[in-house]
């Protein structure tokens, strides 16, 4: 069984950046694609990035292009999202999944995906 815990979180002033940890355990031999997904109160949870095992394709919705930059470091079993000039709509509760669908243009979770409990972020005005 995959286990995903997610850090990092906390409340920013708009403009000021936070980075997003999280790390996976027990799945030895297996690098799987990663992703990063975000709900907001009364919305439904989106992806936002997603980066394949080897860390050669990487993802962003047009929302956070250019503010946010997501990597990895196997050796550590970490994944990460440096988020820079953050806004107010950013404020959700961040989500990181392993095992995810991951090209170019999309990420997707599927039912065998493993997901984090989550790490709020909130971004006043």
């Amino acid at each position: 069984q995959v286990q995903v815990q997610e850090s990092g979180g906390g409340l920013v002033q708009a403009g000021g950046s936070l980075r997003l940890s999280c790390t996976s355990s027990g799945s030895a031999s297996i690098v799987y694609n990663m992703g990063w997904f975000r709900q907001a109160p009364g919305k439904e949870r989106e992806g936002i990035s997603c980066i394949n095992w080897s860390g050669d394709t990487t993802y962003y919705v047009d929302s956070v292009k250019g503010r946010f930059t997501i990597s990895r470091d196997n050796a550590e079993n970490t994944l990460y999202l440096q988020m820079n000039s953050l806004k107010p709509e950013d404020t959700a509760m961040y989500y990181c999944a392993a095992a995810v669908a991951c090209t170019s243009s999309d990420v997707r979770a599927g039912r065998n995906a493993y997901w984090g409990q989550g790490t709020q972020v909130t971004v006043s005005s």
